[in-house]
């Protein structure tokens, strides 16, 4: 071979390749001046010359709703507006099963589609037919709004190319109707009407970001170097107090209690005694988020928090919490009471059962759940004192319970507004409204030992930056003395053991405390409806050593009219919370039996 040949061919290659190098370098030059150096000039060209300008939307997440173990109860997904272009809409060449092109016709087309996103054909025939009637020259009309993340992906798999879809970001409750009249909902745009969702908004919202970049007016192709971008913020993480797996089981047993007693509805609360902390608040009817249109307007909200009522004899208690702590009585002080009597100022009052006179102990007047000897009891003190140590105890429309959206507060009138009947009325939880919390936070003070502890349904709020954020709840406040909580404590301990409901209520291994409220209904022109009630029984467990408060409402029951048809559902929301937290059993039998009569 000859050596001068070779060198000379290594030469020009040398050459090539230095002058392909040359070329390179002179358009990664260019590249940097254009994307780097000069950006900002070169896009200012690109607007001049008419390049268009293009916008992305960067969604930010919004946060969870967890239980108090975290488990998940509202999270967000993605969900799709799905669009067309009518006027691409015609005959398509696509790939069937077997991989083989075969032609399909719009209305074979229409028939796919309207099978993924629950449609008619015939509907989405029409609406690609109205676009068109309206405009022959459309090129975008709706087709269906919010299909799902797997409907999304079996539209875009039959290869439909005139088919637009448009990510929007929704709300998703994966245990569907468990704890969903807490929970609330969104509107279609995704603002939070009601719950926990309205509720913590604060807390819970995403701000969105966004993107903006350069079109090239002809190609309509991306600019590099041109990007602008705001980035989104997610939104906190809201922890509740509830348990959601006793959530479930308290929702399925008052479902089954209201139909059993024929009922409008039916509520039961679980508080825990010590934290003030809702583990439970359940409703029937109620709602399941995911669908909100299927459930009837009046039960969208939560009836534990929304709804008023007189309580009733579960009010009893409070009554002689106020004569114990003001001196005026014991347990065993006595007064004579008929079933029906008048008294001196003409306000008429009658027990719920017809009996002779008796002597009343204060501790059996709780046990008979005796109006008349409460209102002869209650006459021990002023009306202004009787009012004021209601306020003491949570009643009044001054504050909610807890804060919930919606959540009403009651009403008690001044002690100078009461008439003749209201003076003896408000001795046995008649003539001022409460609501659920109130009646179960003022129990939770006697249980505590005369604190109570304000109640509360959230947890934390943890920011995306992991920033845990409590709530202000107020802080606990005594209202009654130890002694006071541990007597009266004792009589409703003696009401749960020698009551009318006794049997039904007992849970075996345990001491109960419990008392048990008949209201009448206001026909809503000053009067009481005839022979309907709003039921309850309210109590805690186990008495010696109270743990959790339970209450049950039924309103309006028909097969038991009493208070007695709270009787089974409060056996086995106590039994079921009892078991699930693994309270120990009580050490002892129920406390000496205290005396009815004298």
């Amino acid at each position: 071979m000859n050596p001068l040949a070779t060198r000379s061919a290594r030469r020009r290659t040398m050459v090539a390749s230095g002058i392909v190098l040359a070329v390179l370098a002179g358009f990664v030059v260019r590249l940097v001046d254009i994307q780097v150096v000069n950006a900002r000039e070169h896009v200012a060209d690109s607007i001049a010359t008419g390049n268009m300008a293009g916008r992305q939307t960067l969604f930010g997440t919004r946060g969870a709703i967890v239980d108090t173990h975290g488990a998940v109860l509202a999270s967000s997904t993605m969900r799709y507006d799905v669009a067309v272009d009518p006027a691409l809409v015609g005959t398509l060449k696509l790939e069937d099963e077997s991989g083989e092109k075969r032609e399909v016709t719009w209305p074979e087309q229409a028939a796919a589609i309207a099978e993924i996103t629950g449609q008619e054909p015939e509907r989405v025939e029409q609406i690609v037919a109205d676009a068109l009637a309206a405009d022959p020259h459309s090129r975008w009309t709706r087709l269906a709004h919010s299909v799902s993340t797997a409907q999304y992906q079996a539209l875009r798999e039959l290869g439909v190319p005139y088919l637009v879809f448009e990510a929007k970001p929704s709300r998703a409750y994966p245990n569907g109707a468990v704890a969903g009249n807490l929970l609330g909902f969104q509107d279609v745009d995704g603002e939070p009407l009601a719950g926990i969702e309205l509720a913590q908004n604060a807390c819970l919202e995403a701000h969105n970001g966004e993107q903006t970049f350069q079109i090239g007016a002809t190609d309509g192709i991306r600019i590099p170097g041109t990007e602008k971008t705001t980035p989104a913020v997610d939104g906190g993480e809201v922890e509740l107090t509830i348990d959601a797996d006793l959530q479930w089981y308290m929702e399925q047993m008052i479902a089954e209690e209201t139909q059993n007693q024929d009922a409008i509805s039916g509520t039961v609360t679980v508080v825990d005694v010590q934290t003030g902390a809702i583990r439970a608040a359940a409703q029937y009817p109620s709602l399941d988020p995911n669908d909100v249109l299927s459930s009837d307007p009046e039960y969208r909200g939560s009836l534990v928090f929304g709804t008023t009522f007189e309580p009733g004899s579960t009010f009893k208690a409070v009554t002689a919490a106020m004569l114990l702590e003001e001196g005026v009585a014991t347990p065993f002080s006595t007064t004579t009471a008929s079933s029906f009597e008048t008294f001196p100022n003409g306000a008429r009052v009658g027990d719920a059962f017809p009996h002779p006179e008796h002597e009343y102990t204060l501790a059996g007047a709780l046990i008979d759940s005796s109006n008349v000897a409460l209102s002869k009891f209650g006459d021990l003190l002023s009306p202004q004192q009787r009012h004021d140590w209601l306020e003491r105890f949570g009643i009044g429309a001054d504050s909610t319970a807890v804060g919930f959206p919606g959540e009403e507060t009651g009403e008690l009138h001044p002690a100078e507004r009461w008439d003749n009947q209201s003076h003896y009325a408000t001795t046995f939880g008649q003539a001022f409204t409460a609501t659920i919390p109130k009646v179960v936070s003022a129990y939770q003070t006697i249980a505590n030992g005369g604190v109570r502890v304000p109640l509360r349904l959230v947890e934390s709020c943890t920011t995306p930056d992991g920033e845990v954020v409590e709530p202000k709840t107020g802080e606990p406040r005594r209202v009654v003395s130890e002694e006071t909580a541990e007597q009266v404590s004792l009589m409703l301990e003696n009401v749960a053991y020698q009551g009318p409901v006794s049997e039904q209520i007992t849970v075996p291994g345990y001491t109960i405390a419990a008392k048990t409220g008949t209201a009448q209904k206001t026909d809503g022109n000053g009067r009481y409806k005839a022979g309907v009630y709003f039921t309850s029984i309210v109590g805690f467990a186990p008495a010696d050593d109270p743990q959790y408060v339970v209450m049950i409402t039924l309103d309006e029951p028909k097969r038991v009219t009493s208070s007695a048809a709270t009787a089974p559902a409060l056996q086995k929301a106590m039994t079921q919370v009892l078991k699930a937290y693994r309270v120990t059993p009580s050490a002892s039998e129920p406390a000496t039996l205290l005396p009815k009569f004298k």
